[in-house]
């Protein structure tokens, strides 16, 4: 098993506005794993990518919350990241995987980026697509395999916040890439039952396999207990730390049994559970429009 480094100070705050701020951070968490992260600076969801090698094909999982490549160039950061990688594991006809964790417009906005790239694969952005895609007969049960040579993912449908959101398994490094299922910040839930079931497949699926870090796709909870930032900030001062534990991840499903029929706002020491029809994406454009008027744009 791979160790990851998972001690980085990420930057959304004062110093990610400055003029000139690369609008993403790119971590190597390990030599075949990065963690990119769009810059608050363009668009205050933030939202975290992961790239990860195998010896065949890479794999991008979301890209990000903006199409336009001058201001969130991300064709251009994973294309660098994949050439330097490629000049120590030479492979002519590497492929690219691009997935997603969901389909809410702050995890595939960038897609439009990827089209016409050779030797390049994109996921479509429904349920269907998505099982299709990775050979899911019986969705959303059961698991499927995600071969990247080398390094098998396991593709764990996991709907609740989104129809067709998944989780993957990285056996290489243990880690659980949960989206915006488990994270720590507003998990806003449309479909209750569903959640609570994925959240139930995920600790099953714990129990049987090493689990190092749970990471999700953004951070909201400020690192003061029950504290989240609101929906549109733009400064992020003394966030929490991205990676949950499995502790985390049990003590969601318990807390999601508890309001299962109690809508509205739950909160916990490192997150809160929105029970009830989803708003992040009515909220999400109420924020998009208050951050165009603050930037000018």
């Amino acid at each position: 098993m791979t160790n990851l480094d998972l001690d980085v100070r990420w930057n959304p705050d004062a110093p990610s506005l400055r003029p000139g701020a690369f609008p993403i951070q790119v971590h190597r968490a390990a030599e075949h794993t990065v963690i990119l992260r769009q810059s608050i600076k363009d668009n205050y969801e933030a939202p975290f990518l992961y790239l990860l090698f195998g010896q065949e094909r890479a794999l991008l999982l979301d890209t990000g919350a903006t199409a336009d490549a001058t201001r969130f160039p991300l064709r251009e950061t994973v294309d660098a990241l994949m050439n330097e990688w490629l000049q120590k594991h030479p492979n002519d006809g590497y492929e690219l995987i691009v997935a997603h964790s969901h389909a809410h417009g702050d995890h595939v906005a960038g897609d439009g980026q990827f089209a016409g790239r050779p030797f390049t694969r994109v996921v479509g952005h429904t349920a269907e697509d998505v099982a299709e895609f990775f050979g899911m007969k019986n969705w959303p049960q059961g698991t499927a395999q995600c071969d990247l040579g080398g390094r098998v993912l396991q593709i764990i449908p996991s709907p609740g916040h989104h129809p067709s959101a998944v989780t993957i398994y990285d056996p290489t490094t243990a880690v659980l890439l949960t989206g915006d299922t488990v994270y720590p910040g507003r998990l806003y839930v449309g479909d209750f039952p569903a959640f609570e079931a994925t959240l139930r497949a995920l600790c099953e699926f714990s129990a049987r396999h090493p689990v190092a870090a749970v990471l999700g796709a953004h951070i909201e909870m400020a690192a003061q207990p029950f504290r989240d930032f609101p929906l549109g900030s733009i400064r992020h001062p003394d966030e929490a730390p991205l990676p949950l534990t499995i502790r985390d991840l049990h003590a969601i499903k318990e807390a999601a049994t508890r309001v299962a029929g109690r809508p509205g706002a739950h909160r916990f020491a490192n997150f809160i559970i929105w029970n009830g029809p989803c708003r992040r994406e009515a909220a999400a454009q109420f924020g998009r429009l208050l951050l165009s008027r603050i930037l000018g744009r």
